[in-house]
């Protein structure tokens, strides 16, 4: 029996047989196990979009890599043996990915390989069965053939970017452009028209006057007519009845010394020749009307309304 003083770290005494025996620890899974125990408290829990880590049986942790080749996903504390053992150094590790995406569907397998006669991912399987004869490579090969492709259609999307931006800072400048215009031409309009709106109120004023001096004259013009003409019709009614008196008479070298001379007519007006003007320049306010028309005509700003919008945005563009 061995003496318990004999005993050490690495030595264990049988419950039993009280004999001493040595246990060897594997270290690599003693160090698995020993990081795991102390980062478990502080592990990155999985959020629906992420992929979770294959090995862990409790809390599913945040993958950090998907290996190929094993067909799993592992966090960092799972990942340490492909890092540390020779055999699984050789495993194609990648960025997490569903893997249940890159598996064929029909037999389980990894795709592995590219059917350029189908354009299709297939595994290992399919190609000794549904694409036996077809021309299949790896998808490493294609993908070296692909990347080219790639980056040139990259230059041509960022080549359409820059020619797209550039024609956006293009119709900005074209907008501010042709809002600065718009505030002239609205300023210009404003001025215009104030200063058409105090020439028709002139005009307006010069018209009523003109008008008014017309309409008193042939007012005073029509009364001095009125006035005279009835003054000869008193004149008239009284001959008349003078003459109607006359008539009467049985003195006949009366009558006949007093007809010709006191009731002659001959220094009275001609209805024909009295005339009146009604006209107060009617022909000559149409004609001012016409010519302020042709003012207005003339001065109103017409802007761009009627031009083409890309003639103007053309303008805009290529600048004062």
């Amino acid at each position: 029996m061995a003496s318990a003083s004999a005993m050490s770290e690495d030595n264990f005494l049988c419950s039993i047989c009280l004999d001493l025996f040595n246990i060897c620890v594997n270290t690599l899974i003693s160090e698995v196990a020993a990081h795991f125990k102390k980062s478990k408290l502080d592990v990155p829990i999985p959020i629906p979009e992420e992929v979770p880590c294959d090995a862990c049986s409790d809390t599913k942790i945040k993958a950090v890599k998907s290996c190929l080749s094993c067909v799993a996903s592992y966090c960092e504390t799972h990942l340490e043996p492909h890092h540390k053992v020779a055999a699984l150094k050789t495993h194609k590790l990648v960025d997490p990915v569903k893997l249940e995406d890159r598996l064929c569907k029909e037999h389980g397998r990894m795709l592995e390989l590219f059917c350029r006669s189908d354009d299709e991912y297939i595994c290992i399987t399919c190609s000794m069965t549904d694409h036996k004869d077809h021309d299949t490579v790896l998808i490493e090969v294609e993908y070296k053939e692909k990347r080219p492709q790639l980056d040139k259609k990259k230059a041509e999307l960022e080549k359409m970017i820059r020619e797209r931006q550039e024609k956006i800072q293009q119709f900005r400048v074209t907008v501010e452009k042709n809002n600065i215009m718009a505030e002239n031409e609205k300023a210009d309009t404003v001025q215009v028209c104030s200063a058409l709106v105090s020439s028709i109120k002139r005009t307006e004023a010069e018209l009523i006057e003109v008008i008014e001096l017309k309409s008193r004259s042939a007012t005073r013009e029509a009364e001095g007519l009125i006035r005279k003409l009835e003054e000869e019709v008193t004149e008239l009614q009284r001959k008349s009845t003078e003459l109607e008196q006359l008539s009467h008479t049985e003195d006949h070298l009366h009558l006949l010394q007093s007809f010709p001379s006191r009731y002659s007519v001959a220094h009275l007006s001609t209805l024909s020749e009295v005339k009146l003007s009604c006209e107060v320049s009617v022909k000559n306010i149409h004609t001012a009307i016409a010519q302020l028309q042709e003012t207005l005509d003339g001065e109103a700003p017409r802007g761009h309304a009627e031009e083409d919008p890309a003639a103007v945005c053309s303008r805009c563009d290529s600048g004062p």
